[in-house]
């Protein structure tokens, strides 16, 4: 085994430009609509990954700590799912983060001396770099290709690297960010980029106790608040606009019925915001929504996988029964 890091992140100015035009295209497009919404992809600049690593510190935020359990104690069942026929493969993990927790099977595995290579995606050139660089000294055997950018033009990329069967990680509840219909979209568009018998490996949040689920996205520190409100302070940083950050609150709901658990900011007055010389006036009370978390039942994530042309094959839940960790198969 060896040490095989191979960068494919983007610095050339050109992609830069281009990224920050589609950013300010999106936030004008989301803040001028008839319900003002940002998209949650942007919250992860540095300042946002630092808030995020904090996030999943905080004693409320069940999430990490449920999964991590998982691979923590169940990595032979983890490594089961995707060793699958034994034959080489190329690991693909979407929204990567840190690794935290997938690094307990990627180590399980360089011990079996499984044949694969690491592809971790991710929107944060800022979190791969420091990916790449702790992988290197705590799993030195490691091959490792990096890819910095959105889920499917990245995946479209790391599958057209080899012919080997491929095996997607999607962690940290990532499907529950998009609302169940768009889940389902995202679902199927992923078994479009695989071939018959490629794996997923999905975490999602499970439905608990409403009051568990609503203290993690509003932990009693105000971290998640911070992160929600960096989004603007990034816009008025990259898009040169003057959001009084003061003037908005975060506000966090759960609904037990739909699963659906929302954040919104609030506009605590009535304003006048701009973004270069474009102008966006809020009323008293308006909100801008940020983002869906959202929880299913076992049952609705066996119906997810097979409405998008997925064979769920097996699963892995932590000692509480809060999350799980499914594995589907492309059909």
């Amino acid at each position: 085994m060896y040490t095989f890091t191979e960068s494919y992140m983007v610095p050339q100015a050109a992609q830069k430009k281009s990224a920050l035009e589609e950013f300010r295209r999106d936030v004008l497009e989301g803040l001028n609509g008839s319900v003002k919404k940002l998209q949650s992809k942007y919250f992860y600049d540095k300042e946002g990954d630092r808030l995020f690593q904090q996030i999943m510190n905080c004693p409320e935020y069940y999430v990490t700590n449920c999964e991590l359990e998982i691979f923590q104690q169940q990595t032979e069942l983890l490594a089961r799912m995707v060793i699958a026929d034994g034959s080489a493969f190329d690991l693909i993990e979407l929204g990567a983060g840190d690794a935290t927790k997938s690094q307990y099977l990627l180590q399980h595995l360089i011990n079996a001396e499984v044949p694969f290579t690491y592809m971790p995606i991710d929107i944060s050139g800022n979190i791969l770099s420091e990916l790449e660089e702790r992988l290197s000294s705590e799993i030195p055997a490691l091959r490792v290709r990096s890819l910095e950018g959105d889920y499917f033009e990245m995946l479209q990329k790391a599958v057209a690297f080899t012919l080997k069967r491929k095996v997607v990680l999607l962690l940290g509840a990532n499907i529950g960010n998009m609302a169940p219909q768009d889940a389902l979209e995202f679902a199927r568009r992923l078994r479009a980029g695989l071939q018959p018998g490629d794996r997923v490996v999905i975490g999602v949040d499970l439905k608990k106790h409403p009051r568990v689920i609503r203290e993690a996205y509003d932990d009693r520190e105000g971290i998640t608040a911070r992160f929600n409100l960096n989004l603007l302070a990034r816009i008025n940083r990259e898009l040169k606009a003057d959001f009084d950050i003061a003037q908005f609150e975060h506000y966090q709901h759960y609904d037990p019925d739909s699963g659906a658990c929302k954040s919104y900011l609030v506009s605590l007055c009535n304003q006048v915001i701009t973004i270069g010389k474009k102008e966006i006036p809020f009323a008293k009370d308006e909100t801008i929504y940020m983002e869906i978390s959202q929880k299913y039942t076992l049952n609705e994530v066996a119906m997810l996988a097979a409405d998008s042309g997925f064979i769920p094959v097996s699963h892995c839940t932590d000692s509480k029964g809060w999350f799980v960790d499914a594995c589907w198969v492309a059909g």
